[in-house]
């Protein structure tokens, strides 16, 4: 017999860090008694049955997997990730029909599952809008992005309009362009640079098929029932509030990590992650031997790609510093070639350092040895390094990466950048600022406040909790009207 519970069906983009954020929300989700359908693509299902087991994915009786194909040809299942603009182009064209599909089969009185009574989707996959518009259910956006990069993304429409994006040739990346001030976003810092925006504009190309999909997915939220940032007021109230005046109702409910970790023990613990990369448990083991901050801790992300340049410059300033470090270094983290240090340097770091291909960021984070982050600049690495504590060196990627490092280094002060052109001695010299500087010491002054702020907000009963229960209570109002 089918739960009496209320269904919600969340959909993430089918990228590894909105896959992460929309798991903790659907587990929050969980927790306030919904029945719950988690989908996967067809490609990321195999991969984290791969990496974590046949059984990874069995869920509980009220907490469900499910899949959809992403539209693209069968890839090679030993490939980690696959090209981002084939994929954005895929999903917004073919998974509009597979989606309600499965709306329509979950919906079936045969199905042995309540129906559906709302659509949590990530803000990149607005196909779930045919379905959720026709079928009338309501739809509520996710954006696991930070709401100034959102604000970002959300005014390519205008900045392309005006002329300023696509760029007008390769050299105004480098003949100063990229400085312009753009002093006209509502919320935003008045010293934005363009280069300051989700770098997805520096292209020259006007039919870029990520710039227009972002451009396109975000103009989309507009027809959202609700929209839930993965932030928290003290951090991003301007743009938050700037954003609240243009679409439909925001909630900031985050920082998720922290909701999360709040919830109560229970079998939700047996659902484990949807990481695609299979976790290294033994550094765990290598960090308890560790002194209290004594560690830098480096990890890129899933999706960044280093030039081989970029890798050894790191590698030599890493390995320079004379701090111990654990690095996450993914066997494709560096373009075209498998990412493997050299020999001098492994016998230059041996004792001091611990090299895996994936961990579980949050533990390590949290964990009293870590003393710095060197990141891509993600924004669940952000938050999770907030939440633990931890102040930054920052190498932003792409996309929202440049608009959060922006954000991190001058408004918020507990990060320093490493310039686009990566040198050893720079990446030397901000290691052992950030680990023993002045600038370090404000640094962790600074993030332990704003870890105090989120812990506050996060808290049963903080004003994240608040906002998802109010934005429970509109959706269960607008379905009883």
């Amino acid at each position: 017999m089918a739960s009496t519970k209320s269904h919600v069906v969340c959909m993430p983009a089918p990228f590894q860090g909105h896959m992460n954020a929309m798991l903790k929300l659907a587990k929050v989700l969980h927790s306030k008694g919904f029945f719950i359908t988690f989908v996967n693509s067809e490609f990321n299902h195999k991969r984290i049955l791969k990496s974590r087991g046949p059984s990874a994915l069995d869920g509980l009786p009220d907490f469900h997997f499910a899949t959809i194909p992403d539209g693209l040809p069968p890839s090679d299942p030993d490939k980690n990730t696959q090209d981002i603009p084939s994929l954005c182009a895929s999903i917004r064209r073919t998974c509009s029909t597979p989606f309600r599909k499965l709306l329509i089969a979950l919906n079936n009185t045969c199905s042995g599952v309540p129906p559906v009574t709302w659509v949590v989707s990530d803000f990149i996959t607005s196909f779930t809008l045919d379905a959720t518009t026709e079928m009338a259910i309501p739809n509520v956006f996710f954006c696991p992005v930070s709401a100034c990069a959102f604000m970002g993304f959300f005014y390519y429409k205008e900045l392309m309009e005006k002329g300023i994006s696509p760029l007008r040739s390769e050299e105004d990346r480098t003949n100063g362009y990229l400085d312009t001030i753009i002093d006209w976003i509502p919320g935003m810092t008045s010293k934005l640079r363009l280069k300051d925006l989700p770098s997805i504009l520096w292209t020259t190309n006007k039919d870029d098929i990520v710039l227009n999909f972002l451009k396109d997915e975000t103009q989309a939220s507009l027809q959202a029932t609700a929209i839930l940032f993965n932030t928290f007021y003290e951090l991003e109230g301007l743009v938050l509030d700037a954003l609240s005046s243009m679409l439909p109702p925001v909630y900031d409910i985050g920082p998720l990590p922290l909701l999360s970790w709040n919830l109560p023990n229970g079998p939700l613990t047996s659902l484990g992650g949807v990481n695609v990369w299979r976790e290294d448990p033994s550094c765990m083991k290598w960090l308890q031997e560790k002194e209290p901050g004594s560690v830098l801790y480096v990890n890129f992300g899933s999706l960044a790609v280093l030039t081989s340049s970029q890798f050894t410059e790191f590698a030599w300033g890493i390995a320079n510093s004379g701090y111990e470090f654990l690095w996450v270094a993914r066997s494709d983290l560096v373009e075209g070639e498998t990412a493997i240090l050299p020999k001098e340097f492994l016998l230059k770091t041996n004792g001091r350092s611990f090299i895996t291909s994936w961990c579980s960021q949050e533990e390590v984070l949290s964990h009293a040895a870590i003393g710095g982050f060197l990141t891509h600049c993600g924004w669940n690495s952000i938050l999770e390094s907030i939440c633990a504590g931890v102040p930054m060196i920052c190498s932003p990627y792409f996309a929202d990466q440049q608009t959060n490092c922006k954000y991190l280094c001058s408004d918020w002060g507990i990060g320093l950048e490493v310039n686009e052109e990566v040198r050893r001695e720079e990446v030397e010299m901000l290691i052992r600022e950030v680990m023993e500087g002045d600038k370090g010491k404000e640094m962790k002054r600074k993030v332990l406040e704003w870890k105090e702020r989120a812990v506050k907000v996060a808290k049963p009963g903080g004003a994240s909790w608040k906002n998802l229960e109010r934005m429970i209570g509109e959706i269960i109002k607008k379905q009883i009207d």
